[in-house]
């Protein structure tokens, strides 16, 4: 018993350091896509409210399609399928894994998370836009200064579920051989067949991420509603 144990310590024969090696490219790849699925995201719904039936076409299409596909198959798709593609123009060409990894789940995530923005966009009532063009602002001052501050109250939980769920699918990069944890940890079991004592430390890391951002969304939450009257939606 000592002895599988041991097998997750940092000393010889130990997958301590691959383990942590691998929980550093999970938490990498987690962080890089975020912004990007996020502000494409953003790009999308705003592209769901425009006036042109061309822009909102496009990203009912986008959405439909992204939301529809499994995830792993957008990753083949962008890590296989373009790398070919692009070959047959530029033969030197490759994409890295993490690249392929992060815009992929960038992609899906932003598919999801314009439904949240498209949610958040219309609970502001239209007389705050109208507000901002009375003190002289222009829309991209409206929007940076009056909408987006209060947009961000309003998605950061629906924005939050979908950070937990970008955690839980990182796991999908091990497939194109980024080594994250979920490869890692099958590469451990594969040499030691000891599949309960490695997906279980897989299980604990995951579980670990999830906890601690669950507290930080939680204070994120937290300082964005300070000041929010709970009662009639305005600010004290």
């Amino acid at each position: 018993m000592l002895y599988k144990f041991a097998l997750l310590g940092f000393g010889p024969g130990g997958w301590g350091w691959a383990l942590l090696q691998g929980a550093a490219i999970t938490i990498s790849i987690a962080l890089a896509t975020l912004p990007f699925g996020l502000a494409l995201g953003l790009i999308v719904a705003l592209c769901k409210r425009s006036e042109s039936i061309v822009l909102r076409a496009f990203a009912t299409v986008y959405t439909t399609v992204f939301r529809g596909v499994p995830e792993l198959l957008t990753l083949y798709i962008i890590y296989f399928g373009i790398q070919i593609l692009v070959q047959k123009i530029w033969s030197g060409f490759s994409i890295p894994p993490f690249v392929a990894g992060m815009v992929a789940l960038g992609m899906v995530l932003a598919a999801f998370s314009s439904e949240v923005w498209v949610g958040a966009l219309n609970s502001i009532q239209k007389g705050q836009r109208e507000a901002a063009a009375a003190l002289g602002l222009s829309k991209p001052q409206a929007f940076r200064l009056v909408v987006f501050p209060q947009l961000i109250r309003v998605a950061l939980p629906g924005l939050g579920n979908n950070w937990m769920v970008l955690l839980k699918e990182t796991s999908l990069v091990s497939v194109i051989t980024l080594p994250d944890i979920m490869f890692i940890t099958t590469r451990a079991n594969v040499v030691t067949k000891e599949p309960f004592l490695f997906f279980g430390a897989a299980m604990l890391i995951y579980f670990g991420f999830s906890l601690i951002s669950a507290w930080g969304i939680g204070r994120m939450e937290k300082h964005t509603n300070r000041g929010y009257a709970a009662f009639g939606g305005t600010t004290r």
